[in-house]
């Protein structure tokens, strides 16, 4: 059944690692399609998959955005999103960006 809207969601896979997604599905329909092996290229090799995070969004396009955001996240930093530590995200995000920094001076 598809949803108004769509969910972000997060698992972890066997290996270890998190996979970031977008189903316009329920969710936990597309974690049971990954755990299947259904349209689940990275996840098919790290079953099997368990839910750790999603979040509904009523448009598609924050949905998108929000998707693309968290795939670029480090570990450390998607980790602090899946228990909730709001408050540490900037915090992580800013010490992401001076570690790439190497002494350049911001504008």
């Amino acid at each position: 059944m598809q949803i108004e809207g769509a969910s972000v969601y997060v698992l972890l896979c066997a290996d270890g690692s998190y996979y970031a997604g977008l189903t316009r599905k329920e969710v936990e329909t597309r974690v049971s399609e990954h755990n299947l092996g259904i349209n689940a290229d990275y996840t098919a090799r790290r079953r099997p998959v368990k839910l750790v995070w999603s979040e509904h969004f009523e448009l598609l396009t924050e949905a998108i955005a929000t998707e693309r955001r968290i795939k670029g996240w480090s570990r450390a930093k998607k980790e602090a999103l899946i228990r909730g530590d709001y408050d540490a995200l900037p915090e992580l995000s800013a010490r992401r960006n001076k570690k790439g920094d190497h002494g350049r001076s911001s504008s």
